[in-house]
C-alpha cells in the first residue's frame, strides 16, 4: 500500500515513516523541514507546507491509497499569540490534505489530534465520546480538522480515524515545543542544568510512549476505526514531580528539581481512556513509563 504522511520528518511522523516501511508498505513523506529533520535519505519527500495547492496536484499523480496527516503547528502558546498561523497550518492545511486525499482518490486520512480538544474534563480518564471544550486556538484547530474530515466523509467518501494523542515521549523528541517535558527534563539532568517543576507539582498528565502511537496509526490504515475519534494514552495520571523523578533515576541525576509559579492556563490534570481503542484497533499501550523513559535518555545520551 502507498502511505503518505504528512510531518515526515517530525518526531511522531520519522517513527512512523519507519514502521510502515517495515510493515511493507511504500510510503511518501511531506515535510516542510521547518522543525522536522528526521529524513531518511531512502524515503520519496516532498519538500512541501501542507497548505500548499501543490499538494493535491502532486498526491493525484502520486495516488496514495491512504494519508497520515500529522504536521502540524502543535505550541498551545503559539497559537495563542499567532491564532492566524496557527489556523492557516492546522485549519487550512488540514483541508488542503483533505483535498489531496480526495484528488488522489484515497480510501482514507488518519488525522492526529490532540487531547486538548476535551478541555477541562469532567472525569478521568476522558472517553473519546466526552464533550469537545478546546480552550485554545490549537485545540479549536483540532477539533475543526475532525470535522472536516467527517465533511469529507460525507461529501466525497474519504474515510478517516481519528487519533487523539495524550502527551507523546520518547527519542527523536526535541526539548522545544509544547508536549517535550520529557525532553526538556532529560537534556537538563543529562548536562548537570537545573530543572523547574510548575506550581506545587501535582499536575498530572498521561504519557504514551512514541512506538506505540505509532503503532496505533499503523493499525488504523487500514479499514478498523472508519469515522470514529480514539483515544491513544493509557489512562494513566502522571504528576510532574514523579515524572521528574522517574527522569531523574533513568539518567542517574539528582532529583532536585526547583519549584517556579504555575503558568497561567495549563490543565490541572489529564488522561484519556484508551479502552475503546482496544476494540477498534486491536491497540492497547505496551511500554510502561519506566522503561520508556529508559531509552529516551538513553537515545539523549547516545547523541552527546
Amino acid at each position: 500500500m502507498l502511505v503518505m504522511v504528512t510531518g515526515a520528518a517530525g518526531f511522531i511522523g520519522s517513527h512512523l515513516v519507519d514502521r510502515l516501511l517495515a510493515d511493507g508498505h511504500e510510503v511518501v513523506g511531506v515535510d516542510d523541514l521547518s522543525s522536522g529533520a528526521n529524513v531518511r535519505p531512502d524515503v520519496e519527500l516532498w519538500e512541501l507546507d501542507v497548505a500548499d495547492p501543490a499538494l493535491a496536484e502532486r498526491a493525484a499523480a502520486r495516488r496514495p491509497e491512504v494519508v497520515c496527516h500529522l504536521a502540524a503547528q502543535v505550541s498551545v502558546r503559539a497559537s495563542v499569540a499567532d491564532p492566524g498561523h496557527d489556523a492557516r497550518t492546522n485549519v487550512l492545511g488540514t483541508a488542503n490534505v483533505l483535498e489531496a486525499v480526495r484528488a488522489a482518490g484515497g480510501r482514507k486520512v488518519v488525522f492526529a489530534s490532540s487531547c486538548a480538544v476535551y478541555g477541562v474534563p469532567d472525569a478521568l480518564p476522558v472517553p473519546p465520546d466526552a464533550e469537545l471544550r478546546p480552550a485554545s486556538p490549537y485545540a479549536a484547530s483540532k477539533v475543526s480538522g475532525e470535522v472536516y474530515a467527517q465533511t469529507y466523509r460525507a461529501l466525497h467518501g474519504v474515510d478517516f480515524t481519528t487519533l487523539t494523542l495524550a502527551n507523546v515521549y520518547g527519542p527523536r523528541q526535541t526539548p522545544e515545543g509544547e508536549a517535550g517535558v520529557v525532553s526538556i527534563f532529560t537534556d537538563a539532568l543529562l548536562d548537570g542544568r537545573a530543572t523547574q517543576v510548575y506550581g506545587d507539582g501535582t499536575q498530572t498528565r498521561d504519557y504514551v510512549y512514541v512506538l506505540d502511537v505509532v503503532d496505533a496509526f499503523a493499525r488504523a490504515v487500514d479499514e478498523r476505526g472508519g469515522g470514529r475519534r480514539l483515544n491513544v494514552g493509557t489512562g494513566l495520571q502522571t504528576t510532574d514531580r514523579e515524572l521528574h523523578t522517574l527522569v531523574a533515576a533513568a539518567a542517574g541525576a539528582p532529583d532536585e528539581p526547583e519549584f517556579a509559579p504555575p503558568r497561567l492556563g495549563d490543565l490541572p490534570a489529564m488522561a484519556i481512556d484508551p479502552g475503546p481503542t482496544l476494540g477498534a484497533l486491536g491497540w492497547a499501550p505496551r511500554v510502561s513509563l519506566p522503561d520508556g523513559l529508559a531509552a529516551t535518555v538513553a537515545w539523549a545520551r547516545e547523541r552527546r
